[in-house]
């Protein structure tokens, strides 16, 4: 079985925003799924999905100041610059992590490790809507 879905994530500050809870909200249908693989992928270019910690705050914030200061804005050899200071940083961001996530379905749930979770990368100041295409692949549970 296949299904397809696009969610549409609200705004969110520039940072790291876990955002498991809205992608599982969005797809009530992988409560059905016995085994199976969830992949979602991010349809923009200056922000990004991973996965990581979902507990500890500061590890987001950790990642955002480490991010901000490995790919600076106004490097003097950045030639892509009219859409402000944070737009070429966001792209070598969202080229760095990735575009798409990959997690296991079992038993109706994502396998995620006890400490993980989606993370939504947001590297604009002011990114707008993010949408999110969600694809199911899986073996419904038995009737």
């Amino acid at each position: 079985m296949w299904i397809q879905q696009e969610i549409l994530l609200a705004a969110k500050k520039r940072g790291f925003h876990l955002i498991t809870q809205e992608v599982l909200s969005a797809l009530p249908v992988l409560s059905t799924i016995e085994c199976g693989l969830l992949h979602v992928f991010i349809k923009h270019t200056s922000a990004s999905l991973t996965i990581n910690e979902n507990a500890d705050p500061t590890v987001r914030l950790d990642l955002e100041s480490h991010f901000n200061a490995f790919v600076p804005e106004r490097a003097p050899y950045y030639r892509h610059d009219y859409e402000g200071d944070d737009d070429m940083p966001a792209h070598i961001k969202s080229s760095l992590l990735g575009s798409s996530v990959s997690i296991p379905i079992t038993q109706g749930a994502l396998n995620l490790g006890i400490w993980q979770g989606i993370y939504l990368c947001e590297h604009r100041n002011h990114g707008g809507q993010r949408r999110v295409v969600a694809t199911i692949q899986g073996q419904p549970m038995p009737a």
